[in-house]
Order: C-alpha cells, then sequence, then structure tokens
C-alpha cells in the first residue's frame, strides 16, 4: 500500500476551534483511522505542521500529540516547498493579510469563516487563487451535522412539497465574565478585532440556507448589542464595540421566507443551540445539530383558539424523529476529507473562497440593511 503524505501548516491552532475541532478532532483523527484512502488504492496521511503566535502553547501542543514541527514563523512555512496545504482559522482580522500571503506562495488554502472583513476583499482572495490554479475552500461545517443531513435528505425527496417559510433560531446565553468566565473570546465583542455576531455568524447562514433552499435575493437585518460591557481573559472591564445580536428576515428567489435570530443574550429554550423549523404545503420539520423531527400534513393537528380553556393538545408529542439511518463522522473532519482529497489530486474543491466571499457579501449587506434601516437586494 502507497503512503502520500500531504503536509498541511494550521495556523491559529491555539485557540479553540483550531485545536479541538480541526487538529485532534480532524486531522489527528484521520491520522489515527490510517490516512484517506484515494481511489487508486494510495493512502493520504495528513502531517500537521503547527503554526502560531506563542512559542510555549505551540510547544505544548506538539509535545502532548507526538508532532515534529511546530513554528512561530508564518515566512517559514510559506517559503517551505514540502508544505503543500495552508489553513487558517486565527482570529477574523489577521485572516485576509495571511490567506493572500499564502495565496502568493502558491500553497493550497482551507479557512475557516469569514474570509475577510469586507465582500470586496473576500472575492479579491477568491479571484487570486482562481488565477494562481491552486485548491481553495472554506469550512462549511454545519453540511455535515446529521441533523442538517436528515433535514437535506427531506428536502431532496420533496417531503414538504412547496416550501413556504424558514425559522431559524440560533444562539444562548454568553457570561459577560464578570465573575462566571465567558465562554467566547473578548474579541468576539470588538468591532475593531473583526468581532461581531453578523460577521460571525451569517457566513454560516448563507451556505446553509443556501445549500437546502436556494439563492438568498434579499434580506432585512437588525443588529444590536445587547450587552454592552464585558470582562476579558484577564478579569479587565471593556466597552462592548461589536453587535451580539441580530435578528434579519431572507427572501428566497424560490418565493420562501426566512426570520433569522442570532444572539449571544439569549437563554435557551429548544431541544438544541440551533434548529430550523421548514414549513411547507405536505409537511414541517424542526432540525438541530444532530435531532430532526417532522410532522406530515396527514398527522397535523386542528388547533382551535381558545384562551379561556386550557390547550388538551400536546404539539411536541406529536412530532416523529427521523432516525439516523446511518453513521455520522464528525462534520469538520468530514469535510477535512474532501478538502484534502481535491488538494492532492489538484482539482477544485466544491465549497471553495467564492462561496465564502458570498457568506462575506450577506454579512455586508445585513448590516448595511441595518443601519439604513432597509431592505438590500443581494446580487445574483
Amino acid at each position: 500500500m502507497t503512503r502520500k503524505v500531504i503536509q498541511v501548516a494550521l495556523n491559529g491552532v491555539t485557540g479553540r476551534m483550531g485545536y479541538r475541532q480541526h487538529l485532534v478532532r480532524s486531522l489527528l483523527a484521520i491520522r489515527e483511522q490510517g490516512g484517506i484512502r484515494l481511489d487508486d488504492g494510495t493512502v493520504l496521511y495528513p502531517e500537521p505542521v503547527l503554526v502560531g503566535r506563542s512559542e510555549d502553547r505551540l510547544r505544548a501542543i506538539a509535545e502532548r500529540h507526538g508532532l515534529p514541527r511546530w513554528t512561530t514563523s508564518l515566512e517559514e512555512v510559506l517559503g517551505d516547498s514540502d508544505i503543500d496545504v495552508y489553513f487558517d482559522t486565527q482570529v477574523t482580522s489577521a485572516r485576509e493579510p495571511a490567506l493572500a500571503r499564502a495565496i502568493a506562495a502558491g500553497k493550497h488554502v482551507y479557512t475557516e469563516k469569514p474570509v475577510a472583513a469586507s465582500a470586496a476583499a473576500a472575492f479579491a482572495l477568491a479571484e487570486a487563487a482562481k488565477t494562481a490554479g491552486i485548491t481553495h475552500g472554506v469550512v462549511q461545517d454545519k453540511l455535515f451535522l446529521p441533523g442538517v443531513i436528515k433535514l437535506r435528505r427531506l428536502v431532496r425527496e420533496g417531503f414538504f412539497g412547496r416550501v413556504l417559510s424558514v425559522r431559524l433560531e440560533f444562539g444562548y446565553w454568553v457570561f459577560d465574565g464578570d465573575g462566571t468566565p465567558a465562554q467566547r473570546p473578548s474579541w468576539n465583542y470588538r468591532a475593531e478585532d473583526g468581532g461581531g455576531i453578523v460577521l460571525d455568524m451569517f457566513p454560516h447562514w448563507h451556505y446553509l440556507l443556501e445549500d437546502l433552499f436556494g439563492p438568498v435575493s434579499s434580506v432585512y437585518a437588525r443588529q444590536s448589542t445587547h450587552v454592552n460591557k464585558r470582562w476579558d481573559e484577564a478579569g479587565e472591564p471593556y466597552e462592548v464595540t461589536a453587535d451580539d445580536a441580530a435578528y434579519a428576515i431572507l427572501e428566497f428567489a424560490g418565493g420562501a421566507i426566512a426570520s433569522v435570530n442570532s444572539s449571544w443574550a439569549v437563554r435557551v429554550n429548544r431541544r438544541e443551540l440551533l434548529e430550523l423549523q421548514v414549513d411547507g404545503t405536505h409537511g414541517s420539520a424542526v432540525a438541530g445539530l444532530r435531532n430532526c423531527a417532522v410532522q406530515h400534513k396527514v398527522s397535523t393537528p386542528m388547533p382551535v383558539w381558545n384562551p379561556d380553556l386550557p390547550d388538551p393538545l400536546d404539539y411536541q408529542a406529536m412530532w416523529t424523529d427521523v432516525p439516523d439511518n446511518a453513521e455520522f463522522d464528525n462534520g469538520f473532519k468530514a469535510q477535512w476529507e474532501q478538502f484534502l482529497r481535491a488538494a492532492a489530486a489538484g482539482v477544485p474543491f466544491k465549497w471553495d473562497l467564492f462561496a465564502g466571499a458570498r457568506g462575506v457579501q450577506l454579512a455586508e449587506l445585513a448590516l448595511r440593511s441595518s443601519s439604513e434601516g432597509r431592505r438590500v437586494e443581494i446580487p445574483a
């Protein structure tokens, strides 16, 4: 059996997402399973090279997992001809220049979102990658979640009939850091560092909703900063300069309408932190990260509005969970395997930098809608 090593530089691996999802649960998990078997029988084996700013943290991670290479020098890895792929999971403000340098160095690039802080910059990166002839991709992990896979199956098989509306609810209470530590880093709440829930989450909503229901044609949004003061990792107070909640109405080219609520200042009363309810002429579904429940038109109850009496219907009990019917791998790992296959073959990747740029474009237009107080059309 022939083994082909593909060297991957991971920048930002000392962060929670970079370490847990991309290094441990993706690349190291791929190594533990023996690599990725290609169609010709070759086994593709990723070799991570850790990149970051903290020598101590990089060294600790490398020693913990027996990884031989780590560096604080981006120039070193981009100048190394043995490095095949550059991956970026840094803070948003540092991502665009690093990606531009990796593309110029001829590396295949794979990146977290948002690709850049502006749509113009994101599309410029995509054009540069196209000109360079490299394989380029953007993490779109939620497409690989069990609940979304089940929901996609329902859409593809026509379960809903004509889709009428979508309701997306996302968020949870992020502690302000005064006494109880915050679950998210403080830069998320500073606009000058690329923070804000619109820029963070709307690129996710774009690829998720576009994949399920087609192109989004317009957006009306209202951003807000509900919690104005927070405490950072050192326990120091700071003024919040970024939005921590956003409420939007999206219209699809096919006629359906979505209401999208995103908030880090909301307490959860639903099965999962992310839920989508889809209503159609023939049936409805509520999908989360792992679960998906359905109600067909033949089993839809007939409620009668009567506030003077207790409602006799147990609405939750009238939904049926969609069974797994398959083995579900970690979503990040599943997409990593697809990207590494594409990079090894030097072929285009389905979820490329142009897809990432369209996500940034939606976020940018949502922010414009909020500032101008109007509905904004999205270019086709």
